[in-house]
């Protein structure tokens, strides 16, 4: 049997008075705006971004575009490894609530959206960089983010994560400026018109190894397809609400981190390849310090190395070794 690690789960409000953790990752796109003199001005005008376009997604009897309010919630889950009250921030996730002021309720909305973790820094600020450098022209090794992705699925199963959750998180992303993306014929009513793509990104395949499918949809009034990565069915696990608050979330997120993509001023064409050199995009009000983030990824990921791989390696790999996947969280991709 594999050893148990015990798990925790701790929330705060992201909002205008929003103070980022110590535990929190400094490249986590949320925590970056929170900082410097305008970080007031740019949480509040972020939070507007969101209810706004929830507003424009939930238009049935919301005549004025003003029903709903969504509040977020950074979700911190940590795992202690030997059960000695040393903790390590696993995973970062949102979570989502729908306020309805016509009914006066609050329903529950996403948990997922986001996705940050020191581990995938890791992964990818350390160890493929070290792996091309020794091998160039060669794929990432067959066991690049096993780890991780089994410490996802760990969390999952936690009785912790239960506690707190009742569904599996949706993560969403943008989409890959290294891959072409195709649209179908297929439409959703809140996800909108579905792209395929024929070969999966090094992000997809991590996100499979977590037991994440994806699949990827530009909604109505968007620019650009979001990548979703899910457990089950996206199509029918999720409310229309849920689904509304995790686009109106991320995509607000990503016109600010990626405005070349997501507020650019032409719509995706039928085969659509993402770029960060496109030119004609406009810039949402936001100030956010995409630089500080790149450098800061190969910062926080020699810390993990030195504050988690290195001191519980042996019992890592061991517990790797003897942990079975759940397959009822492992799905195939979608077809």
């Amino acid at each position: 049997m594999s050893k148990e690690f015990s798990c925790s789960i701790k929330r705060i409000r992201f909002d205008e008075n929003y103070q980022p953790a110590e535990s929190t990752r400094l490249t986590t796109n949320f925590a970056n705006l929170a900082r410097g003199e305008q970080r007031e001005d740019n949480l509040r005008k972020t939070l507007n971004m969101i209810n706004n376009r929830f507003n424009a997604l939930a238009h049935s009897d919301n005549p004025n575009a003003d029903r709903y309010s969504v509040e977020v919630d950074i979700i911190s889950a940590n795992m202690d490894i030997e059960g000695k009250g040393d903790a390590f921030p696993i995973i970062e996730m949102l979570q989502t609530t729908i306020v309805d002021h016509k009914d006066n309720t609050r329903i529950d909305g996403m948990i997922g959206n986001s996705f940050s973790s020191y581990v995938r820094d890791y992964d990818f600020s350390v160890v493929l960089p070290e792996h091309f450098d020794k091998n160039p022209g060669c794929p990432p090794p067959a066991e690049f983010g096993e780890l991780h992705g089994k410490l996802f699925q760990y969390l999952l199963q936690s009785e912790a994560y239960k506690a707190n959750f009742s569904k599996t998180p949706v993560i969403c992303l943008s989409v890959s400026t290294s891959k072409a993306y195709h649209r179908t014929a297929n439409q959703h009513p809140v996800l909108g018109v579905e792209y395929r793509q024929d070969e999966y990104s090094l992000t997809d395949d991590y996100f499979h190894k977590m037991g994440l499918t994806v699949r990827y949809f530009m909604p109505t009034g968007s620019v650009a397809p979001l990548a979703f990565y899910f457990a089950g069915d996206l199509l029918s696990d999720y409310t229309d609400l849920e689904l509304i608050s995790a686009i109106a979330t991320m995509e607000s997120f990503q016109k600010i981190y990626r405005p070349e993509i997501y507020n650019a001023n032409s719509t995706a064409a039928q085969v659509y390849q993402p770029s960060l050199t496109y030119q004609d995009y406009s810039l949402t009000q936001v100030v956010y310090d995409r630089e500080e983030r790149s450098q800061m990824a190969v910062t926080q990921g020699k810390f993990t190395e030195e504050q988690f791989i290195k001191p519980y390696q042996n019992i890592l790999e061991e517990w790797a070794a003897d942990f079975e996947v759940s397959r009822s969280t492992v799905r195939k991709r979608a077809a």
